[in-house]
């Protein structure tokens, strides 16, 4: 083949030509393709923001949950406990009501 070519009658000009066209069509798709990938991942993070937004809700509501349990399930100890002092200061004040009579009975 002759290093120089007539461009009008060069056999290698219609394949270039027609590579030049299939690389601009794939050129176009790919940035349709990358435009939507793009806008799925747009989605995406608008999704995940979201849902972060809702855990971070439930979280919060969680933990209120958690102190209040704890706080139910404090109350029947506070409550035993009172119960206790009071029967041992009822114990304490018999106790001393007796040795202030006298001790009868011994």
């Amino acid at each position: 083949m002759p290093e120089t070519c007539n461009p009008n009658d060069c056999p290698v000009s219609a394949r270039v030509d027609a590579l030049e066209k299939e690389f601009y069509r794939y050129r176009g798709s790919s940035s349709d393709t990358h435009r939507q990938m793009f806008d799925r991942i747009g989605a995406l993070e608008q999704n995940g923001a979201a849902v972060k937004a809702k855990l971070d809700s439930i979280e919060e509501k969680l933990d209120e949950l958690t102190v209040t349990v704890k706080a139910l399930a404090d109350k029947p100890a506070k409550r035993w406990e009172s119960l206790v002092g009071y029967a041992l200061s009822a114990l304490a004040g018999a106790f001393l009501l007796w040795v202030a009579s006298g001790m009868p009975g011994v």
